[in-house]
């Protein structure tokens, strides 16, 4: 037999999910209970600017009501804990010393406008990439540079083409000096980035199948890299397509029509699973359905591999196909 599978869905508690969040979190345990495997949640509550007690419970909460277990994580326990990601710098602090004491990382002491002075844009995306004015300094200019600001760290990349095989979108590279670049391991503030912290994450909990929106697909590369400084096998990696309002735009916390709020006082959760599993191709029409009904059919080969735009009609109010 092999490997059993050990899934997550890790949330940032910022707000109240939306249904981009809620697309993501059914097919991920979806994946992982037609698997039998086991499934972790997991807050990523690393901002302390953004991210609420309140929000993570209303976060598990509104998972629940869907029909969305876990069997390990937030509210649950395990032997992986703590499952929030604030409650875990003392542990990326660990992975950081690793990488720095081999020398990987340098103190970045550019300016927001700075850095975005010296980039250009990646692509059709918009990223940009980190130019290293700062990767070679010699240790006077770091210093006088500490008297002005504290720096964020950044990992040193090589010139390097990392690849994987998608488990849903098929095979993807990048090379990380020229399309990554030196990437932020430790903000100024020193918080801990989502780069490190997701992979320290997830290597220490033994996830091996990550499943989350395509937007990260890009960041997979840089991930990878850093999988192998820490000596961490990396998980699977299955990227699902985003769900686009009708004039193209991404859906977010900020879209309150489609947030949990406004859909669990329109529907019912059958109601809202259904209409999930018709914009994943795993029903064929939007009719009412609990989510453990659809894991015997669930099938990768059935979930689209583009972006969905999402009909307004199809969650503005109950339809005559419910």
């Amino acid at each position: 037999m092999g490997e059993k599978i050990r899934g997550r869905f890790a949330p940032s508690p910022s707000g109240r999910m939306h249904l981009g969040n809620l697309f993501t979190a059914l097919l991920a345990w979806l994946s992982v209970r037609s698997a039998g495997g086991t499934m972790v949640l997991r807050m990523e509550d690393l901002d302390p600017d953004r991210c609420r007690p309140e929000y993570a419970r209303a976060l598990a909460e509104d998972l629940a009501w869907l029909g969305l277990d876990w069997d390990e994580g937030y509210g649950v326990g395990g032997p992986h804990g703590p499952y929030l990601q604030s409650r875990r710098t003392e542990y990326y602090a660990a992975c950081f010393g690793r990488l720095e004491e081999k020398g990987l990382v340098y103190p970045c002491f550019c300016t927001r406008a700075e850095r975005l002075a010296a980039s250009a844009p990646h692509r059709a995306d918009g990223r940009t990439v980190y130019d290293g004015r700062c990767r070679d300094r010699t240790e006077e200019e770091r210093a006088a540079l500490a008297r002005a600001r504290r720096p964020a760290w950044r990992v040193r990349v090589p010139e390097e083409r990392v690849s994987f095989v998608d488990g849903h979108l098929g095979p993807f590279a990048e090379d990380l000096a020229r399309d990554c670049g030196d990437f932020i391991v430790r903000r100024s503030d020193g918080v801990y980035a989502y780069q490190l912290a997701v992979v320290a994450d997830d290597g220490a909990m033994e996830i091996n199948q990550v499943v989350r929106g395509e937007d990260l697909l890009t960041s997979t590369p840089c991930q990878l890299y850093l999988y192998r400084l820490l000596g961490r096998s990396a998980p699977r990696f299955f990227h699902v397509p985003l769900l686009l309002s009708e004039d193209g735009r991404r859906l977010s916390k900020r879209d309150g029509d489609l947030n949990m709020v406004a859909l669990r006082e329109r529907f019912s959760p059958q109601e809202l699973t259904g209409r999930l599993a018709f914009l994943a191709g795993l029903a064929e029409k939007p009719n009412p359905v609990r989510p453990s009904e659809l894991i015997s059919t669930f099938s990768w080969a059935n979930v689209p591999r583009s972006d969905r735009a999402v009909p307004s009609a199809l969650f503005s109010e109950r339809t005559s196909s419910t």
